[in-house]
């Protein structure tokens, strides 16, 4: 096995786990999911059957990811945030097989407590912040805050907010990286 997994987690059968993963205690990861490389699962996660993770996917602790979602690589998923997958639940009427589809995009960072409701996608380095509740989808690079989450600025890719000058470019104070803002899109230039 070149992945590791606590004593007291459960892997189901039928499900996938990349090398160099950690699955940690008391974790559940239930049938058909795919775990990508490298992924570092915190203490009293569920993964929902046929759930799809990206490499270098870190879930901090107590996590519940529910069918119908995936990840790309490096996504962050802060401590006790939380994914739905129906739209309208009552527990008399069964909704399985109406599972509404979630995409966190590449490098994206979900804070501690937010909550992300079904169908709406996340973009790739965006920046959901500590408790927001997503109800629409969120543009690559945004950063977003609140219930309902609103857009409040833009995030490198290192994570820091960034300043556009009167051209609409921004430079990463980590990094360096360039980005410009044309049109309520940004994108990395250099």
């Amino acid at each position: 096995m070149d992945f590791f997994v606590h004593e007291t987690a459960i892997v189901d059968d039928g499900s996938t786990i990349g090398t160099g993963t950690k699955i940690w205690h008391f974790s559940h990861i239930m049938p058909n999911c795919k775990i990508g490389q490298n992924c570092n699962i915190g203490q009293n996660v569920v993964i929902s059957p046929e759930v799809v993770l990206g490499n270098n996917v870190k879930i901090q602790n107590n996590v519940s990811i529910y069918t119908g979602v995936t990840c790309g690589d490096d996504v962050f998923l802060g401590p006790s945030c939380v994914f739905t997958n129906v739209v309208n639940p009552r527990s008399a009427v069964n909704r399985r097989g109406q599972y509404a589809k979630t995409h966190v995009g590449t490098g994206a960072s979900i804070g501690a407590n937010a909550t992300i409701v079904c169908g709406h996608d996340i973009g790739q380095f965006a920046f959901i912040g500590a408790g927001a509740v997503v109800t629409k989808n969120i543009p690559n690079y945004a950063l977003v805050v609140g219930n309902p989450a609103r857009q409040t600025g833009w995030m490198s890719e290192y994570g820091h907010k960034l300043v556009f000058n009167s051209e609409n470019i921004a430079v990463c104070p980590e990094s360096g990286q360039e980005y410009k803002l044309d049109n309520n899109t940004v994108k990395r230039i250099k």
